[in-house]
């Protein structure tokens, strides 16, 4: 039986690995935030404004419609966006673990 690509089901496997991967950022950014610096100070600003551009751009694709029309299409997309942007910070910090490590 193939799958909707919008279905809820496919929406509540997407929205359970985003709360994955973000449980993941939050352990490697709280392992950078711990450590202090000035690294740490960056991530910080990093992670707030990261926050705030997320949610704005969201919001704007949910006030103009471009999330889609449907809710089940509108959830899916939401969860999309947030998704992409968590595993481009999961790649990121992932790197630079690597990183520090080698020195």
């Amino acid at each position: 039986m193939a799958r909707s690509r919008n279905s809820w089901f496919t929406v509540g496997f997407d929205a359970f690995a985003l709360g994955l991967e973000a449980a993941t950022v939050i352990t490697q950014r709280s392992l950078i935030l711990a450590q202090g610096g000035a690294r740490a100070q960056e991530e910080a600003v990093r992670m707030v404004a990261e926050k705030a551009e997320a949610a704005t751009v969201l919001a704007f694709r949910a006030a103009t419609g471009s999330l889609g029309k449907h809710p089940a299409t509108v959830s899916a997309n939401a969860v999309r966006h947030y998704r992409t942007k968590v595993r481009a910070n999961r790649r990121r910090l992932a790197k630079g673990s690597r990183r520090v490590s080698k020195n």
